[in-house]
């Protein structure tokens, strides 16, 4: 498809070198199993994940506190939100408005999605983490799709690597979801994975016309731009295991997530989420039962940075293990993503120019996290 107002000879990203598509069709280098470095029983990391000094982490106390009151994202009962009275919902759409933005995330709870529900996916991808390697090697994924067992994210070679594992998968578009890509292991998962990414599709769709109605847009506006019913959807579970020292490592290094919004369920024992507030970085204390939402850059775009994308990173301990969902809820891939038409003025002109996810989502695919870089390469020069 066309993308009108970007010259196809220059880089998509004005600050960017162009990207070689040909790197996406494998990695770099072997890969390596986090897990099995974590088993080992090393006292070392090994290089390749020792991180330059200014990106170290300040680390919390990682087993969660019931004492600790200190500074939290905002956590939002979504209980009164589609009920009658008006009141409590228009409270409710305050608390979500000043959320965006001034934090970029928020914790809602009595969302709507089963507790029960909510364990079952979480323990379940435990299960399968704790498999023996050759289950997991069966599903490993190269970075065409990155869909199945992964443990690098971007293909330069020699980069500085996160301590994680992870699996992806696509839910939709439906012409994309393989069950034969989900893990058969433990034999309820597939089962488990359908049921949930339904109901986080559900909420998304709630939370979308919220976004909407705080911007001052038509409640369908947004979710009209990503495509209406015809949207794309994936999920990515994280697991950290322990490392011998987490000081000088991230789970996951710093970056803003780059599609529309995410839905993250936490490992409520251990925290390890850290969100950049100003120039410091505020541990997230999950509160149970949650889902963490965040703004992607897709909705940064298209509210012309009303609502900004916000940098994230997750800090890995010694003594505990970490499991994580992210749900990601994003355009359809070949529509172009631009500022919508009402929150663009004279005093407001458009900041970003039109672009695919499709291509969005190649720079993380090929660099890795790397930040805010990705999306603020792309504004459009004054």
């Amino acid at each position: 498809m066309e993308v009108k107002g970007i010259n196809e000879d220059q880089p998509r990203f004005p600050n960017q070198r162009p990207i070689d598509n040909m790197s996406c069709q494998d990695w770099p280098e072997p890969i390596v199993r986090v897990q099995s470095l974590s088993e080992s029983g090393s006292t070392d990391i090994p290089d390749r994940y020792v991180k330059p000094p200014a990106e170290r982490p300040v680390l919390p106390n990682s087993r969660i506190n019931g004492d600790d009151e200190k500074i939290n994202i905002p956590i939002i009962n979504l209980a009164g939100l589609d009920g009658g009275d008006e009141n409590a919902r228009r409270e409710i759409l305050g608390q979500i408005s000043a959320a965006c933005r001034e934090w970029g995330f928020f914790q809602v709870v009595n969302h709507g999605v089963r507790h029960e529900l909510m364990d079952d996916a979480r323990e379940n991808w435990r299960q399968f983490f704790h498999s023996p390697m050759e289950v997991k090697q069966a599903y490993g994924n190269s970075p065409k799709t990155y869909e199945g067992y992964g443990s690098r994210l971007g293909v330069e070679k020699g980069a500085i690597l996160d301590w994680s594992d992870y699996y992806f998968l696509h839910y939709r578009p439906s012409s994309l979801k393989d069950f034969n890509k989900w893990p058969a292991t433990p034999a309820s998962c597939r089962e488990v994975i359908d049921e949930y990414c339904k109901e986080l599709v559900r909420l998304s769709g709630r939370l979308m016309k919220v976004l909407s109605i705080n911007l001052g847009i038509s409640e369908d506006r947004l979710q009209n731009a990503f495509g209406g019913d015809n949207i794309g959807a994936c999920l990515r579970v994280n697991f950290y295991p322990k490392c011998p020292q987490p000081d000088l490592t991230l789970g996951l290094s710093s970056h803003s997530d780059p599609g529309g919004l995410t839905l993250l369920l936490p490992d409520h024992q251990v925290t390890g989420l850290q969100v950049r507030k100003g120039d410091n970085w505020i541990t997230v204390k999950p509160a149970k039962h949650a889902f963490i939402v965040n703004i992607g850059d897709q909705i940064q775009v298209l509210s012309n940075a009303n609502y900004k994308s916000v940098e994230h990173r997750v800090a890995v301990n010694s003594a505990n293990e970490r499991v994580s969902l992210a749900f990601f809820y994003n355009p359809k891939s070949d529509i172009p993503i631009e500022p919508v038409k009402e929150l663009v003025t004279e005093e407001s002109p458009s900041l970003y120019p039109p672009m695919t996810f499709d291509e969005y989502r190649l720079f993380i695919r090929t660099r890795g996290p790397k930040g805010k870089s990705q999306v603020e390469s792309m504004k459009s020069p004054r």
